[in-house]
C-alpha cells in the first residue's frame, strides 16, 4: 500500500520531530485521512527493522481494525486483550486472508487493548521495558494520571507515537507534557478542506430540521460536555424519536445511516420505530455483548442493516466507508466529538457524492462547519472568551422559508442574501418597520430617510467651528487646544474611513458585492460602517476600530 504524498509528508514530519529529540509525538489527521494506514505502514517499517512495538487502543472494535491493518501488511503480531477477542480477531483474519491468520503470540509486535495492559501490569513489566516503539490510537485520551498515560508508563525505553483527529479536549485539559498530557511536539497533516478537495474524503451536505430537543448550555459537565443524564433526561421531554425516522424518510430513504442517540433506551425506541416501518434498524451501545456488536456491524457493511443507533459507541475509530448518512440527535458540547461524528459520513466509497449529515440538535450552531479552520494546540485551553472579530468567520443560519413556503433547512453564511442550495430569501418585515438587526446590517434594505440622517450623524464638525467656539467660551488657549484635538479627531476618522475603502477593494477582488461587506461589517462587529463613523465617537474610537479593519484587509 502506498501512502498518498500528504500521508508520505505526515509520515517524514514524524520522522522528523522524533529526530529532533522529541520522545513522545502527536499526530493530527482529520476522521477518515488514514491514520490507520500510516500507523500500519510505520509498523512496518519498524518491524522490517526488528524494533519490538505495540499499538494500542481502547475500544475491542478499535483492537480489531488495527489488527486487521497490521495483517493487511502481511506482518505477524500477538494481541493482548481478552481471550474472546483475541478468538474473534482470529476467525476475522480467516476470513479476509484466504484461511491465514497473523496473530503470533512469539512476534515482536503487539496489538494491545489499554485496559488489559493496565490490568495485566504485573506481568507485563518486564516486556514493557523491551518495547521501543509505542503507537496509541485515538490518543486525545492519553492524559499522565489517566488509564492511558499509565498505559505509556508500561514502556519506560520507549519512543511515543500518538495519532488523533482532534486533539482539542472538552474538559480543556492540555495533551502536552507540560500541562496535563505525555505528548512533547505535535504534527499536523492537512485539514478536512484540504482533504476533501484532494478526493482523500469526500464532500457534504448538511440539513438542520427543527427539533424539540433542547439543553441548557450552561449545564455543561466538568469534562466538558452534558452528563448523560441530562441528555437522557433532554431525549424523554422531547419527540426525538419519531423526529429522526421522519426527517431520515424524507432527506435520506435508502441511505445507509449511522444515528447517534443521546441514550439506550432513546436509541432503542430509535430503532424499534424504523424497524416498524420496514427500514431495517439495530441499536448498539457500550454494554453490547462484543460478538453481536461485531456481527451487527459486519451486516450492515453488507447492507444487511440499513440504520445503526449507537450511544457513544461510533464516534471513534468506526471505518466504515459505506456510511452514506449521520443522523445526529445526540447534542454535544465537544468539538472533538463533532468532528468524529461527522466524520463518520466523509469516507469516500464508489458512487459517493456526498456525506449527508442530518443535526436534529443544532451541533452545526455550537461548531460551526467542521472544515472551517483550526488553531491547534498542545496548551490547556483557558476560558473562551471573546476573540478578536474575524469576518471571515461569520455566523451560519439556517433556510427555514415560511409555513407556505418552507425552506431547504440547510445552513449558510449570514452575510449571504438568500440560500444558496435552494434560492431561498428569507421573510423581512416591512420597509417602514426594518430594524438594522432585523436586516444583520444591510443598509440597502433601510427606508431613506433612516439612511439619510445616520449619514448625516457621520459630520464632523469642523476645526475651525469647533475652535472658535472653545475661544468664545474660554479664550486664546481653549481654542488652540480645541482645534488641535478637533483635527486628531478628522485624521483619526479618515483613517477609518480609509481602512473601509481598503477592506472593500479586498472584497471585491473576491468577487464580493459592496452590499455583502456592508452586512460583513455589521456581522463582524455589531455596527454598521455608518455607526463606526458616527461623529459621537472619540478619536481612540476611531482609531481602535482602524486598526481591526486594516487587520481584515488580507487577501
Amino acid at each position: 500500500m502506498i501512502l498518498r504524498p500528504d500521508q508520505d509528508q505526515l509520515d517524514r514530519d514524524i520522522d522528523a520531530s522524533i529526530a529532533n529529540g522529541n520522545r513522545n509525538v502527536l499526530a493530527v489527521l482529520p476522521t477518515g485521512g488514514g491514520k490507520s494506514v500510516i500507523m500500519s505502514h510505520r509498523v512496518l517499517r519498524k518491524h522490517l527493522m526488528g524494533t519490538v512495538q505495540v499499538v494500542g487502543a481502547h475500544r475491542v472494535e478499535l483492537v480489531g481494525q488495527m489488527s486487521m491493518h497490521i495483517a493487511g501488511r502481511g506482518i505477524p503480531h500477538r494481541i493482548i486483550a481478552p481471550k474472546n477477542i483475541v478468538s474473534q480477531v482470529v476467525a476475522e483474519h480467516r476470513a479476509n486472508f484466504n484461511g491465514r491468520s497473523f496473530v503470533n503470540p512469539d512476534s515482536i509486535c503487539a496489538v494491545a487493548a489499554v485496559q488489559t495492559c493496565n490490568a495485566r501490569a504485573d506481568e507485563l513489566r518486564e516486556w514493557g521495558k523491551q518495547v521501543e516503539r509505542w503507537k496509541l490510537d485515538e490518543a486525545h485520551h492519553a492524559l499522565k494520571l489517566n488509564q492511558w498515560g499509565s498505559w505509556t508508563n508500561l514502556f519506560p525505553n520507549a519512543f511515543g507515537e500518538g495519532y488523533t483527529a482532534s486533539p482539542s479536549r472538552a474538559d480543556g485539559m492540555g495533551l502536552g507534557s507540560h500541562h496535563d498530557g505525555v505528548f512533547d511536539d505535535m504534527v499536523l497533516g492537512p485539514n478536512m478542506r484540504q482533504l476533501i478537495d484532494i478526493g482523500a474524503l469526500c464532500d457534504y451536505q448538511i440539513v438542520c430540521p427543527t427539533s424539540d430537543l433542547e439543553m441548557d448550555e450552561g449545564d455543561v459537565a466538568p469534562g466538558g460536555d452534558w452528563s448523560p443524564k441530562r441528555l437522557r433526561e433532554a431525549a424523554k421531554r422531547s419527540h426525538i424519536v419519531g423526529d429522526v425516522v421522519q426527517e431520515y424518510i424524507k432527506w435520506a430513504y435508502g441511505k445507509r445511516t449511522i444515528v447517534f442517540a443521546t441514550d439506550v433506551e432513546t436509541a432503542g425506541k430509535i430503532a424499534n420505530e424504523f424497524n416498524e416501518l420496514g427500514i431495517t434498524a439495530v441499536a448498539l451501545d457500550g454494554t453490547s455483548d462484543p460478538t453481536y456488536r461485531r456481527e451487527m456491524i459486519r451486516r450492515f457493511r453488507l447492507g444487511m442493516i440499513t440504520v445503526l443507533v449507537n450511544v457513544d459507541l461510533f464516534d471513534e475509530g468506526f471505518d466504515v466507508p459505506a456510511v452514506e448518512c449521520v443522523i445526529m440527535a445526540r447534542p454535544t458540547a465537544s468539538l472533538a466529538k463533532y468532528l468524529q461524528m461527522f466524520g463518520r459520513a466523509l469516507r469516500v466509497m464508489v458512487g459517493k457524492l456526498f456525506g449527508l449529515i442530518i443535526d436534529m440538535v443544532s451541533n452545526w450552531k455550537r461548531h460551526g462547519l467542521p472544515d472551517k479552520p483550526h488553531a491547534w494546540t498542545l496548551d490547556r485551553r483557558g476560558k473562551r472568551g471573546k476573540s478578536d472579530p474575524d469576518p471571515e468567520m461569520i455566523d451560519l443560519i439556517v433556510c427555514r422559508g415560511t409555513r407556505e413556503k418552507p425552506g431547504c433547512s440547510r445552513p449558510y453564511e449570514r452575510v449571504l442574501f438568500a440560500c444558496p442550495f435552494c434560492g431561498m430569501v428569507p421573510p423581512l418585515p416591512e420597509p417602514a418597520s426594518r430594524t438594522l438587526k432585523q436586516v444583520d446590517g444591510d443598509l440597502t434594505l433601510l427606508d431613506i430617510e433612516r439612511l439619510a440622517a445616520m449619514r448625516q450623524a457621520t459630520v464632523l464638525e469642523s476645526p475651525a467651528s469647533m475652535a472658535e467656539r472653545a475661544g468664545q467660551a474660554a479664550g486664546g488657549a481653549a481654542h488652540h487646544g480645541a482645534l488641535n484635538r478637533q483635527m486628531e479627531k478628522h485624521q483619526a476618522q479618515q483613517r477609518l474611513k480609509d481602512a473601509f475603502a481598503l477592506y472593500a477593494g479586498f472584497q471585491r477582488f473576491k468577487g464580493r458585492s459592496d452590499r455583502e461587506t456592508h452586512k460583513r461589517i455589521y456581522l463582524t462587529l455589531g455596527m454598521t460602517m455608518l455607526d463606526a463613523l458616527s461623529g459621537e465617537r472619540s478619536r481612540a474610537d476611531y482609531e481602535a476600530l482602524a486598526v481591526k479593519v486594516e487587520g481584515w484587509c488580507v487577501l
